[in-house]
């Protein structure tokens, strides 16, 4: 199964600055390190990944960190496998029509 950005309109979403002014100016802010935290020990793999904390829509800096791609991907599957999960429990199953009494 693919992954990453493979059918996703996600980048359409972004700001047209991100590439340029938002996404530079977040990792340089965090100085090019993933701000993961596993146990309270931070991760010491470099940050190549600017990530949306909370709100995937809110481009505020507040509301973005830098990430190593292992991270990030981690993060984003988690992401992706509870929301088909939320869906694939949204509504039951309809019974086979052959099997309708």
């Amino acid at each position: 199964m693919p992954g990453g950005w493979v059918g996703s309109n996600r980048s359409a979403e972004l700001p047209l600055n991100w590439s340029t002014e938002i996404r530079p100016a977040v990792l340089e802010r965090d100085d090019y390190q993933c701000r993961w935290f596993t146990d309270g020990v931070r991760c010491t793999e470099p940050a190549t990944d600017v990530d949306h904390v909370d709100d995937p829509h809110g481009h505020r800096p507040e509301n973005l960190q830098s990430l190593c791609r292992w991270h990030h991907n981690r993060k984003s599957s988690a992401q992706g496998n509870a929301a088909r999960r939320h869906w694939s429990t949204k509504r039951p199953s309809e019974p086979h029509p052959g099997l309708i009494g």
